[in-house]
């Protein structure tokens, strides 16, 4: 229980630390928001739990290739705020956009070859 306490207190602190420092300094917050961090504490807590190599290759494998339907969204968003599309309205859009993209991946991976 405690270790699960502790990666929910590091993992807050950093994504409160993004969102402060995007207040002041948009570019500097996005730069904190855009590291890999949720990823690379996602797979240092994994490795703590289970030191398996072929697994954690599995999965960074994986990361990256969800990673890539994710990107579309933070181009979606900013285009329908420069747009006059109201912030909420532009943050479901790009989720929705994300969540179809993540489902056409896991779609066609298999069919590629790629494991997920």
């Amino acid at each position: 229980m405690v270790y699960l306490i502790l990666k929910a207190l590091i993992s807050g602190v950093l994504i409160a630390a993004a969102s402060t420092m995007a207040r002041r300094y948009p570019g500097f917050g996005a730069l904190i928001a855009s590291l890999p961090l949720v990823s690379v504490l996602g797979m240092i807590w994994l490795w703590h739990e289970k030191p398996d190599a072929e697994n954690m290759a599995l999965h960074a494998g994986a990361t990256f290739w969800y990673v890539l339907p994710s990107l579309p969204m933070f181009l979606v968003i900013p285009a329908l705020l420069r747009h006059g599309v109201g912030f909420w309205v532009a943050l479901v859009a790009g989720c929705c956009l994300t969540i179809m993209l993540y489902a056409g991946m896991t779609w066609i991976a298999p069919r590629i070859g790629l494991q997920l």
